[in-house]
């Protein structure tokens, strides 16, 4: 079996208080988290660069990956890093690539820093004067003395499907942003440790200089992708296989095509979701009888998701509220029994402009037209999410309703939406997909599932030059009328059968809603149970019964009562699976225990 040592992580700390405590709590939390893999520890007194400093600050790194610091130049060490595709891919200023994300120190400085793709994530909290990191948020868990959720985090949540950064949904943790370095110093007199300013590493922007013909765009942007690939296959051999997920949509096939072109061994993996749904897999058939590799297909049906749901929900780390996150969970399981490595089409929809840029850009033409409509251009964001902005007072209870009354979703949007990055409409929404649905939820959640099973992840997208590349694009190459991508699918339309590369866009049909009225019927009811809501004093108790019988909104019908209910249950499963909340006083005074034919009975009879 392929992955025998798993999860890739690391858990530091740095500051001014007792030594001996902080490194009794780092081997007990090392201890509990990493049974399996072998932990190799720094100790700062052991090396030259800072035994004239021994005393404070101190610090103290627990590594799966590395076993030294490293030298970064100008008086920096490099105490810990971790990157999810195993390779260094983030050009820095002065030349050297760095790492997904990383802990350095600078004589009586502390810096933790993430790329801007955010493919990693790292988080770090401070308890008196000691600043605690971690690539994981459950190694920090331990580190608290009673971890609770975060209230403005769980409110993000609700709105988004991800807790939108710096938040966590743990009060007094914290995320790095993609794409910044925090700072700290510590005077050595006071032995008080202090936040500086952070620092942006990149902006995403629209470049001054314009592509507008369709030929030269083409013959760059192959070249471009090609050599994309070849950076992330330069440490492979001959002999290797390598997976890739194959939905059968437009980048992943890309990503297989381009592998395939390389001379890298393919192994591609697709999910079946049975009987409901959209199924997805005649479309990976095609493609992986065009380019002539095996394909894998890999049972994601309802029985499958319930028996992998709480191991899914712990790999995950964070709450995602995707309803394609657990069958990743099974894609990732079923490739690392085969490989080490992952390749997936993640990014493309941010680089170039999806789907989900046309209704944004035709509420942007409305706008224009209808000045008097104060409706601001981040509410209109906010509503391509789908989720529960907008509903507050339906969704919480009073006490808590009270409590967000007062926070501003929009306000997690303006960065991203900063206009003053370019004036193109569609720059700026690509912008924002990067910076949002890109670096706070595919990406963090597709590193994170491989992660845990051991395997380097790869997503050639993320590759800084073509990025860079795409913000020179005029807006006309990349949605043609109402051809979305259309650049991309010029570039690639003879590597792959014509009707992959120009089928209209569907997204990955997890059937969630089919399942709730099925085979998720009785579970509901526990996932979700009424005196367990109110006990927690969060969501309304009866909120499940009202989606399901079309009670809750007018907007919450169809594909998105399951949406909206999976949203719901992978809360909840955090809350007791990762945050170790426990579980009291269910009840029976809920619809889910009934046969659903005789809830639908009832239904009809009441109407």
């Amino acid at each position: 079996m392929k992955n025998a040592n798993k999860s890739r992580q690391f858990l530091g700390y740095w500051g001014c208080d007792s030594r001996q405590q902080l490194e009794a709590l780092l081997a007990k939390t090392t201890a509990s988290h990493f049974k399996e893999i072998p932990v190799k520890k720094l100790t700062n007194a052991a090396n030259d660069f800072t035994k004239s400093h021994e005393n404070y600050p101190i610090w103290n790194v627990a590594s799966t990956e590395c076993d030294r610091p490293t030298n970064q130049g100008d008086r920096t060490w490099q105490i810990a890093s971790l990157s999810a595709s195993g390779l260094s891919t983030y050009p820095s200023k002065n030349g050297r690539l760095l790492p997904d994300i990383w802990a350095n120190i600078r004589e009586n400085s502390l810096i933790l820093g993430r790329e801007p793709f955010g493919r990693v994530t790292l988080y770090w909290t401070q308890i008196g004067q000691t600043i605690w990191f971690a690539s994981r948020l459950q190694l920090l868990l331990n580190i608290l003395e009673s971890p609770e959720k975060s209230i403005p985090g769980l409110y993000g949540y609700s709105c988004f499907s991800y807790v939108p950064t710096p938040l966590t949904p743990v009060q007094n943790v914290f995320a790095i942003p993609a794409g910044t370095e925090l700072n700290w110093e510590c005077d050595r007199d006071s032995q008080i440790i202090v936040q500086l300013p952070s620092k942006n590493l990149l902006q995403w922007q629209e470049s001054r200089e314009k592509i507008a013909d369709e030929n030269e765009a083409i013959d760059r942007l192959q070249d471009l992708l090609k050599d994309a690939i070849y950076h992330q296959i330069a440490d492979l051999n001959s002999s290797e296989t390598v997976g890739v997920f194959l939905s059968g949509g437009l980048d992943s096939s890309v990503v297989a095509a381009l592998l395939v072109k390389a001379g890298v061994k393919v192994r591609a993996y697709t999910l079946d979701f049975g009987e409901a749904g959209i199924p997805e897999y005649p479309w990976a058939e095609k493609v992986a009888d065009a380019l002539q590799i095996p394909l894998v297909k890999v049972d994601a049906k309802p029985q499958r998701i319930k028996q992998v749901l709480h191991s899914a929900v712990k790999a995950l780390d964070l709450p995602f509220g995707d309803g394609v996150t657990v069958p990743l969970y099974l894609l990732n399981q079923a490739a690392s029994q085969e490989t080490d490595i992952i390749f997936n089409g993640e990014g493309g929809d941010q680089l170039f402009a999806g789907w989900t840029n046309k209704p944004l850009i035709a509420a942007a033409v409305y706008q224009a037209a209808n000045p008097a409509d104060n409706d601001n251009f981040a509410l209109q964001y906010l509503r391509t999410f789908h989720r529960l902005w907008g509903y507050e007072a339906k969704v919480y209870q009073p006490q808590f309703y009270a409590e967000i009354e007062n926070l501003h979703s929009q306000d997690w949007l303006l960065e991203a939406l900063n206009p003053a990055a370019g004036a193109s409409l569609l720059h700026r929404l690509r912008r924002a997909s990067l910076m949002l649905k890109g670096a706070q939820n595919i990406h963090p959640r597709a590193a994170n599932l491989a992660l845990n099973f051991g395997m380097k992840v790869r997503s050639p997208f993320c590759d800084f030059a073509l990025a860079d590349w795409t913000f020179q694009l005029s807006g006309e190459l990349c949605l043609r009328g109402s051809c979305e991508k259309y650049i991309l699918k010029r570039a690639v339309e003879n590597w792959l059968p014509a009707e992959i590369v120009w089928r209209e866009k569907r997204g990955m049909g997890v059937p969630l809603t089919s399942w709730c009225f099925n085979e998720f019927w009785h579970q509901i009811g526990d996932w979700l149970n009424p005196a367990v809501l109110l006990s927690e004093k969060c969501w309304q108790p009866d909120l499940a019964d009202r989606i399901i019988s079309g009670k809750f909104a007018a907007g919450i019908q169809g594909r998105r009562i399951g949406e909206i209910l999976w949203l719901l249950i992978m809360w909840q499963l955090w809350r007791s699976q990762v945050l170790g909340e426990g579980v009291k006083h269910r009840s029976f005074n809920h619809p889910f225990w009934l046969p659903r034919s005789i809830w639908s009975y009832c239904q009809k009879w009441q109407e």
